[in-house]
């Protein structure tokens, strides 16, 4: 899991926070997030809208330089940010627990992808914790998974 834990008035935190993700968010995460909540409401998908506003809550915390390309293009990676916006709420006794789920798994399908490429043992505890949900919850995390999309924008570059 990423260690990195920046400050809120860090460079990498209100840079990640307000102007630059990566090369796959046009946005910075608060304009970002606004657009999740936009296309889950237009979407119809009212449960959404709590998962919507809080998923990424933790991201710019997790900002960091993972490699070259991040240097180069000046962008952040941000390595298990949804388990840092799930610590985030996992108290908040206002919040239900499917929000906190949705938060908490909402990169879970691409980092599966991601992880079977490069990284074989987290491949594999991700899997698991995937195939431990419910079916519902896959369902709604997939559906999740394409408003977090739409809210991207258009890619900069490839």
């Amino acid at each position: 899991m990423n260690r990195v834990h920046n400050k809120i008035f860090s460079f990498a935190f209100l840079d990640s926070l307000f102007f630059t993700q990566n090369k796959w968010h046009q946005h910075g995460v608060f304009l970002h997030t606004l657009r999740v909540t936009y296309y889950a409401l237009k979407a119809g998908e009212f449960q959404f809208f709590a998962a919507a506003l809080l998923h990424d809550i933790g991201k710019p915390f997790t900002a960091y330089k993972k490699d070259e390309e991040d240097f180069r293009f000046n962008e952040w990676s941000f390595t298990d940010h949804e388990e840092k916006s799930y610590q985030i709420i996992k108290n908040w006794f206002f919040i239900s627990e499917y929000t906190k789920k949705i938060v908490r798994y909402h990169y879970l399908i691409r980092d599966i992808k991601k992880s079977k490429k490069e990284d074989v043992k987290r491949y594999v505890l991700k899997k698991q914790i995937w195939d431990d949900l419910d079916k519902n919850m896959q369902e709604d995390l997939q559906r999740f998974l394409h408003c977090d999309d739409l809210g991207k924008g258009k890619k900069r570059r490839d």
